[in-house]
């Protein structure tokens, strides 16, 4: 149940962020945001905020003052003023501000004009954003004014600004992406951070040595017996022998290879908890690999200050950044090839199942890993496929150079078809992850 919540959580936070980068940066140019919610609809409460003027139409009482002159004879002049009064109508506007709750799924009103007879109180309101919560608590969503091509001649449309204001648009979810890691790693590195070291070096901040699987080979013994990655061997023993506590990846490395063929059992902490593995080390060993078949790694937990931190934080997130784009890359070009995507790609299944093991090891690997999804989901969002923001974007490019904008229709139709292949390819490999995870 906690890894469910957990899943839910991280998912939920990456998609907000990125949805409140495409929101402030639209806002900030000018652009009508109609709807921006935490969460997916139906909308369970909003909340909308109201601008305009009250007019008042009232009597004001007014002096007017009139010369009037009189000859008489002797050239003697006599000036008679007189003083009138009338009352006249005034109207008085006046700035406001409301807000109002919406309860459901009713939309807000672009004005809002409210007439009290009594007083002759005119009111017109616009109305703004609504901020709303809704029932699916995956994320959020922003629906933004001329978004589908629509009042391209309106000044708060999308389709009517120019061609980088809409970049910066459809690219600022991807830069809250990569903020939002470089956020999350930083915490990481002031709390203490398990990264692997060379034994033989003195590192500095780090404390707290030992050794962990780093990874575990598909179909290998380690994975059959139920190893995972992030397990922390403290102590190993032979059938019947005495208990050891490892110093070193050597140590560890010969003591598999001296009981090939035979069983023996590791002891290891998976986060919090202390299990008992039993395994029995192949004979036949495959090139490049191990007889249990792991990666192992000398670890040590490492903290910074938190300016340094900061630092390390966007270091490791431009590293981030480089690895994984290189690796769909090479991913697309596989595919493109015909050679498939191989056994790295994961959809929902395959996520939610890293996260229940993640969600073992503590709160750093959560953030982690919270940090590498984060990633993920920048980089393929600005990759140039239709129906994400770098499909959208690569529209503009070509706009820019054509010199004309691209038929709506055509760009709707790629778009829509882009979808329908996304999600294919999506139910495909959520159909793999099951399989996957079912033997």
């Amino acid at each position: 149940m906690l890894a469910v919540l957990v899943f839910i959580i991280i998912l939920g936070v990456l998609i907000f962020v990125h949805e409140l980068g495409h929101f402030v940066t639209a806002r900030r140019n000018g652009i009508r945001a109609g709807e921006f919610g935490f969460g997916f609809p139906p909308r369970i409460v909003g909340i909308q905020f109201l601008t305009g003027r009250e007019e008042k139409e009232e009597m004001e009482l007014e002096s007017v003052e009139t010369e009037i002159t009189d000859v008489k004879s002797g050239d003697e002049e006599i000036v008679k003023k007189t003083i009138t009064e009338k009352l006249r109508e005034v109207t008085a506007t006046v700035s406001v501000k409301r807000w109002r709750i919406i309860w459901g799924a009713q939309d807000g009103d672009d004005e809002i004009e409210k007439i009290n007879l009594a007083t002759a109180h005119r009111r017109k309101l616009a109305g703004g954003t609504i901020y709303s919560l809704n029932w699916i608590p995956l994320g959020g969503f922003v629906k933004i004014k001329g978004e589908d091509g629509g009042n391209a001649t309106d000044l708060d449309s999308f389709a009517g600004k120019s061609a980088w204001v809409r970049t910066k648009v459809l690219a600022a979810g991807v830069a809250m992406n990569f903020v939002l890691a470089w956020f999350l790693l930083a915490i990481v590195f002031m709390i203490g951070a398990p990264t692997a070291v060379d034994p033989d070096a003195a590192v500095q901040n780090a404390s707290n040595l030992r050794i962990q699987i780093s990874d575990v080979t598909t179909g290998a013994p380690a994975q059959m017996a139920g190893i995972k990655t992030g397990d922390e061997i403290i102590g190993i023993k032979a059938s019947g022998g005495e208990n050891i506590k490892p110093r070193s990846l050597k140590e560890v490395q010969n003591f598999v290879d001296a009981h090939k063929g035979t069983q023996i059992n590791l002891s290891m902490k998976r986060g919090s908890q202390m299990v008992s593995i039993e395994v029995v080390p192949r004979m036949d060993v495959p090139k490049d690999q191990g007889a249990l078949g792991v990666s192992l790694a000398e670890t040590s937990i490492v903290r910074y200050p938190w300016y340094q931190a900061i630092w390390e934080g966007l270091k490791t997130t431009l590293n981030l950044i480089g690895m994984i784009f290189m690796a769909l890359i090479g991913i697309l070009y596989s595919l493109i090839m015909g050679h498939g995507a191989g056994a790295d790609v994961s959809g929902p299944v395959g996520i939610a199942v890293l996260t229940k093991e993640v969600t073992g090891l503590g709160l750093v690997y959560v953030l982690q890993f919270a940090a590498l999804l984060s990633v993920n989901l920048g980089i393929i969002n600005i990759l140039p496929i239709p129906a994400l923001d770098g499909g959208r974007i690569l529209f503009i490019l070509i706009e820019k150079i054509k010199g004309s904008p691209v038929s709506a229709k055509l760009e709707q139709t790629f778009h829509s078809v882009g979808f329908m292949l996304l999600i294919g390819l999506l139910i495909l490999v959520t159909f793999r992850d099951v399989l996957h995870y079912v033997k």
